[in-house]
């Protein structure tokens, strides 16, 4: 007997012809919905452009003050390290100093670090109040410069007997990237500032935290000694 053989079928995926009318009712929609906001697309595509062009432009106005300002600063930096802060803050005529590199130069980094050039100028000619406002500005991701701008502020603080603020910036510096040479000597200054508004416990946590944290810092033997006198007090 012969065996018929069905045809096989045909495993083509099958893919349904849309409907005319729906296609046609969709455009005509979408077509509405752009003609009813109309203004609104023109309102935010205009707002696009225009926020990729003033972004340009901030870079491109950023790039050229970077380095005209890292040129200006060169003079500003040697003044500074001469300890001719005065000049190093308002220039010798021909150069600019920091404070004209902030304001000519805002946008920059180097504007930005000649605010902690700026700070520490102020406070080595003792003017703490100007020595708090040009370091608070300045920002780094630097490890060490930033908890060093913290303990700075703290140390203006100190000098103008506000003590609270002296250890909410030593507190910022201790724990800002903390390392074996430079965190201990921020804790010390926190012990004691602690010490000078007599929260002797506060004081004697600080020493401690140096003691348990920073064994081989020349700051251990001083907190030893501080503790000890300390708890004798109490």
């Amino acid at each position: 007997m012969v065996k018929i053989r069905k045809p096989k079928k045909d495993n083509k995926e099958i893919i349904p012809i849309e409907n005319p009318e729906i296609i046609g009712e969709s455009i005509s929609k979408t077509e509405e919905f752009l003609n009813k906001n109309k203004n609104l697309i023109y309102i935010l595509s205009g707002s696009l452009i225009l926020l990729f062009i003033l972004f340009s432009t901030y870079n491109f106005i950023k790039d050229n003050q970077n380095i005209e300002a890292q040129e200006e600063m060169f003079q500003a930096v040697y003044y500074f390290e001469q300890d001719s802060l005065v000049k190093a803050l308002n220039g010798d005529g021909n150069n600019y100093g920091f404070l004209e590199i902030i304001d000519e130069y805002s946008l920059s980094d180097a504007a930005n670090l000649s605010h902690y050039y700026a700070g520490v100028s102020y406070l080595k000619l003792g003017n703490y109040n100007n020595a708090i406002s040009y370091l608070l500005p300045y920002s780094s991701s630097d490890l060490l410069l930033q908890a060093r701008a913290y303990s700075l502020i703290g140390d203006a603080y100190v000098e103008l007997q506000d003590y609270n603020n002296a250890i909410k910036y030593f507190k910022l510096a201790s724990s800002n990237n903390p390392n074996e040479y430079f965190t201990p000597k921020y804790i010390l200054k926190l012990a004691l500032v602690y010490e000078k508004i007599d929260d002797l416990n506060s004081a004697i946590n600080s020493y401690d935290q140096i003691i348990d944290e920073f064994k081989d810092s020349p700051e251990f033997q001083i907190s030893l000694k501080n503790k000890s006198r300390l708890e004798g007090l109490i």
